[in-house]
């Protein structure tokens, strides 16, 4: 019986790094980018015999910023994955897209090469936010590509936010929360601003102008209460969708199901294991030119014991469904309580719903989720 798995495929190219990412991409000559597509296809030809037995149901472009590749890379791309995968035609298929990339022709281009799902970066309506953060587009710019992509006919369509952002007010946060319902897309991914060593944001720590650590959790609670009386289920901690909307592709991550990344900095779980390709865009292209495709994947660590289980926890719990009990028991053959202890007082909290039948997070609980979980798992509170 075939297996169903996922591919992830990153494109580290960007038009200018954000004042908070630290993600793998940097701006790139249309060369490099057209070299690196042809990196990508022969990895994915390399690797696609050890995926023979399976069955691609989501493919997932992710960057960086994909839609800097024309429809012409996308259908090169996507063309070699339906010649040496099983592509299930039900496929879910996503694409990231920065707005100020939209050009005549994109989203009809991204549709006859496959694409059926698009996510939009959109973080603010607001200009000054969204010049602090140091991202290129207007929420004009977001609107049209917005409406673009619908008049070509993109329906499954995803919208970014981020809070907790520079000179941010809970009151501008909840007029860009409305606008974009407004707009009615399928899926709103609301995050909470991290500032990572490394980015600009971090080296500009002490002095940036944040919200606090109330304003902030005000900010998160207006999520949980507004999306949902607009129409948007909470299905995890960060993402909001319209019923059947949900991301296959990201809940694939949260159910422990299998895929593999392609590109530089992926990610992959593949047959218990964990591997992932090092960070590096010239090394990438540099090891498929000498064929060296065992160089793309390395730290490989099988998943065993105890750790899959508290690995399967942290992302179970990430999802508002939560722990399934019986689920559980099968996997790991013991009880939820014999492994985590006694959950009453955090039911009793308003932390946790329990029942017969599941354990999961509340709202309340979402926003201390870290904090619980580190209490419950053996990761060194890293999660």
């Amino acid at each position: 019986m075939s297996k169903n798995l996922g591919l992830y495929l990153h494109v580290p190219f960007c038009l200018q790094k954000c004042n908070y990412c630290d993600f793998c991409s940097a701006p790139a000559s249309a060369q490099t980018r057209a070299a690196y597509v042809e990196a990508l296809c022969a990895q994915l030809r390399a690797m696609a015999a050890a995926a023979c037995d399976h069955t691609v149901d989501t493919v997932y472009l992710g960057g960086g910023t994909p839609t800097l590749l024309s429809p012409a890379d996308f259908a090169r791309i996507l063309t070699t994955v339906r010649e040496f995968y099983v592509l299930d035609p039900r496929a879910e298929v996503t694409t990231e897209c920065n707005p100020v990339t939209n050009t005549d022709g994109l989203f009809e281009g991204l549709l006859q090469a496959g694409v059926n799902r698009l996510s939009i970066g959109l973080q603010s309506i607001h200009e000054k936010e969204l010049q602090l953060l140091g991202r290129l587009h207007s929420y004009k710019d977001f609107e049209n590509t917005f409406r673009a992509a619908r008049r070509a006919g993109l329906e499954n369509i995803s919208a970014d936010l981020m809070f907790g952002i520079p000179a941010q007010t809970v009151a501008s946060f909840r007029e860009t929360l409305n606008t974009l319902c407004d707009l009615s897309p399928a899926h709103i991914s609301a995050y909470g601003l991290r500032v990572e060593d490394g980015t600009p944001f971090g080296r500009m720590r002490d002095t940036l102008p944040l919200p606090d650590e109330d304003t902030e959790a005000e900010m998160a609670e207006l999520v949980a209460t507004l999306l949902p009386a607009r129409g948007y289920e909470r299905y995890e901690i960060s993402n909001y969708a319209k019923a059947g909307r949900e991301s296959r592709h990201n809940l694939r991550y949260w159910l422990g199901e299998e895929y593999l990344g392609f590109g530089p900095a992926a990610h992959s779980f593949f047959g218990g294991v964990r591997f992932e390709t090092p960070p590096d865009t010239a090394a990438y292209l540099k090891a498929v030119e000498n064929g060296n495709f065992d160089a793309l994947f390395t730290s490989h660590h099988k998943v065993t014991g105890a750790e899959a289980r508290d690995e399967y926890v942290m992302l179970r719990m990430r999802l508002c469904a939560g722990v399934e009990r019986a689920d559980f028991s099968h996997r790991f053959g013991t009880s939820f309580e014999k492994c985590y202890g006694d959950i009453s007082p955090l039911v009793r909290g308003g932390f946790l719903q329990n029942s017969d039948t599941h354990v999961a997070f509340t709202a309340r609980g979402m926003q201390v989720s870290n904090a619980i979980l580190s209490e419950w798992l053996n990761f060194g509170g890293n999660l």
